[in-house]
């Protein structure tokens, strides 16, 4: 698909104020940063997908949907082309009075939802009021804020800093290793001093919450996308404990590793 293509196809999504718009398709990812007039759902099935908005990174694993609310700047990466995304573009200036709609959100799915999800499956493009297939999708639109209370508390922050990117990237390449702050300073020539300055600067965070956080995102991943065990995992993401792995996993994602991998036999059972 062509730089024209995209264009016509991210125009085709808003043309249509009242239509709600579906697209069963990984098309999204091929976009650089946009945004649309519609608010946007997508729902992803057996893969591993990264929004970036915000100055932000989300985590969408499987069997989780993400809500982007309209005029929110956005792309998506697809980590794994193996995924089955649904995408729905719902109109919602009619619930301006539900926050719910106002912010970004990644959501577990329940099994209501994945059945009406795959229900639509075969509707594509614009779908307009007045036919059986529109009311269907905006009972989907208004279930959603009944059934979505407990948001995936899982966000990285990214930055534009020149100064701190080689930092970033060290850490991403040496999770496994032992991290702490003199290590990384040294490694990237910073003072330990001006490094945690920098990166509460620029990331609204400290450089040991950003550590649990890559970590914790890396290991979901795995757990998700991969056949090493928990142990094995864990390891490989800098956790010489399986008991403090757990703990972290579980503080932050609000279940245990073994429990979050199970999304990953979910996921293939719903093929």
């Amino acid at each position: 698909m062509n730089t024209l293509d995209n264009e016509v196809l991210l125009s085709a999504i808003d043309a249509r104020e009242e239509s709600t718009y579906v697209w069963h398709s990984k098309f999204e990812d091929r976009f650089r940063h946009h945004k649309h007039i519609k608010g946007q759902l997508t729902y992803v099935e057996g893969g591993v997908i990264f929004l970036y908005a915000n100055d932000k990174s989300y985590f969408i694993p499987a069997r989780h949907y993400l809500w982007i609310p309209a005029g929110v700047e956005h792309h998506l990466q697809h980590r794994y082309r193996a995924a089955i995304v649904r995408n729905i573009y719902f109109n919602t200036k009619s619930e301006e009075d539900n926050p719910f709609f106002d912010h970004i959100g990644i959501y577990p799915v329940n099994s209501l939802l994945l059945e009406m999800l795959k229900f639509s499956e075969h509707w594509n493009g614009d779908i307009f009021p007045g036919t059986h297939e529109f009311g269907f999708l905006n009972t989907i639109q208004n279930i959603l804020p009944t059934i979505s209370k407990h948001p995936l508390p899982i966000v990285v922050p990214t930055t534009d800093n020149e100064r701190l990117r080689p930092v970033l990237w060290y850490i991403h390449q040496h999770l496994a290793d032992e991290l702490t702050l003199e290590v990384i300073a040294a490694a990237t020539g910073f003072s330990e001093r001006t490094l945690s300055r920098v990166f509460q600067a620029a990331l609204d965070i400290s450089f040991f919450q950003y550590l649990k956080l890559v970590r914790i995102t890396k290991a979901m991943e795995k757990l998700l996308e991969s056949d090493l065990t928990i142990s094995e995992i864990a390891y490989e993401v800098g956790y010489d404990s399986i008991s403090s792995f757990s703990n972290t996993f579980f503080k932050m994602t609000g279940s245990r590793p073994s429990t979050f991998k199970e999304l990953k036999v979910a996921s293939l059972g719903t093929d």
